[in-house]
């Protein structure tokens, strides 16, 4: 079940998608992990899976940071049952076409939900130190507060910060 506490891209993470000590070989076998991951909490049909490969073959997910976000291709949409994240943590790193990724946050949204998702995600993603805290997560918890949008950080820390 979905954070049902959380706003922005957290609210589509179910804590049983954050997997933060996987291994993959190469990138399209951390995609597999990925979208297996996506099947095992309900969110996407199996062939969903192939969808992503199909994507990350047409155009690399990578976004920088480390962090990849493989999602699958628009004729996908229909293995999608719900809107959902997953994210994986490979602590080695995968090679992703020249570039080390120790982060995936796979993405499976119908209709235009993508969009929207990757500009939530860019938020946490174009931060440097949220996107290290990311990359070095050993907590689900902690991966889903950093998903929050950024004012939940920020109150957070004047709350601390005001006499």
């Amino acid at each position: 079940m979905p954070a049902e506490s959380g706003s922005g891209p957290a609210r589509l993470l179910d804590r049983a998608a954050v997997r933060l000590a996987e291994s993959a070989a190469d990138r399209n076998e951390a995609i597999r992990r990925c979208g297996e991951t996506l099947v095992e909490i309900g969110a996407v049909a199996p062939a969903y899976v192939d969808a992503m490969l199909a994507r990350e073959r047409s155009i690399s997910t990578y976004v920088g940071e480390g962090v990849a976000i493989p999602h699958g291709t628009l004729v996908a949409k229909e293995d999608i049952h719900r809107d959902a994240l997953a994210v994986l943590r490979f602590p080695d790193g995968v090679d992703w076409a020249g570039e080390t990724v120790t982060v995936c946050v796979a993405i499976a949204a119908r209709g235009d939900g993508h969009g929207a998702i990757l500009a939530e995600l860019a938020q946490v993603l174009l931060d440097p130190d949220r996107a290290r805290a990311l990359r070095e997560a050993t907590d689900p918890d902690v991966v889903i507060q950093l998903l929050q949008p950024t004012e939940h950080h920020e109150d957070h820390h004047e709350k601390g910060d005001t006499p």
